[in-house]
């Protein structure tokens, strides 16, 4: 299996960690991810509102490099996820716009074409690669850890965009971390907003957010949360000292969050310093 992956910023700079788990992965799975070094920044959900000739020809030219080698494009940024599908669902909409952004293109000798589905990363491994596969792989089951999941907003909303399951009634994170041996602790907080994206302009009720949902998950006496968004475990994690701060009658003060890739890295045997579990803010 091969897959053109999608370079976020975040990744590249905060959550270095998620790209690292994920280079572990490619030997014991056999999954090809390449890494688009030539993509851009995706605008964030904010070039939109800025320029949207801008928003769209930056999108169109990162889709159209995973086209040029004729694979699917793959995320592991929820936000990412969201803003490229967007632009995707606009582009194959929209004759005369998809025209003019390939008049732009031609300057890279690029073509969008529309041919390449644009994913996320667990949708790749409980679709294309299959959870049964999965637990084929697992050396590690993770029997006794209890896991709170964290789906996070631009992995479910617009559903109008996204698509893959019901954005009120979820599944796939929960089955995959059930197919890696632990169990899924539900919470009232599960499908909520992490609030990252205030967390520059309205930082008190950003914290907020975030401290409402890592109370739940405290609450239900989970040994990790497990998000598949990066920004979300910026939010939980980076933040988390700040947003539970003035938090009374909690069982303890802190929950680790972990990524999607590294659930998987723990359940195929590698160490938590292998993937990087160690560099987060909360051990």
């Amino acid at each position: 299996m091969k897959y053109a992956y999608y370079l976020s910023c975040i990744n590249e700079s905060m959550t270095k960690e998620v790209d690292r788990s994920l280079d572990k992965l490619k030997t014991d799975l056999g999954i090809d991810f390449i890494k688009l070094k030539k993509g851009t920044c995706c605008g964030g959900s904010n070039l939109e509102y800025v320029s949207e000739p801008h928003y769209l020809a930056v999108n169109a030219r990162n889709i159209a490099l995973a086209e040029e080698l004729g694979l699917d494009l793959v995320t592991s940024c929820n936000t990412c996820l969201m803003v490229l599908r967007t632009a995707k669902h606009h582009l194959d909409s929209d004759e005369t716009t998809r025209n003019t952004v390939n008049e732009l293109l031609k300057k890279e000798k690029l073509e969008y074409t529309g041919k390449a589905k644009v994913k996320h990363l667990l949708w790749v491994i409980n679709e294309d690669y299959g959870l049964d596969k999965l637990a084929e792989k697992v050396k590690n089951p993770l029997r006794d850890l209890k896991i709170a999941p964290f789906y996070g907003c631009h992995i479910l909303r617009p559903s109008k965009y996204l698509g893959f399951e019901d954005p009120n009634a979820p599944s796939s994170l929960n089955q995959l971390i059930e197919t890696v041996g632990a169990q899924v602790v539900p919470y009232a907080s599960a499908l909520k907003c992490c609030g990252f994206h205030t967390l520059l302009v309205a930082e008190e009720e950003s914290l907020k957010i975030a401290g409402n949902s890592l109370e739940d998950a405290i609450k239900t006496e989970a040994d990790y949360i497990v998000t598949p968004c990066p920004l979300c475990h910026t939010s939980l994690d980076l933040y988390q000292e700040k947003a539970l701060k003035g938090r009374k009658n909690l069982s303890r003060n802190s929950i680790p969050v972990i990524h999607l890739s590294q659930l998987i890295g723990l359940a195929l045997g590698y160490t938590k310093e292998e993937l990087g579990i160690h560099k987060h803010m909360i051990k």
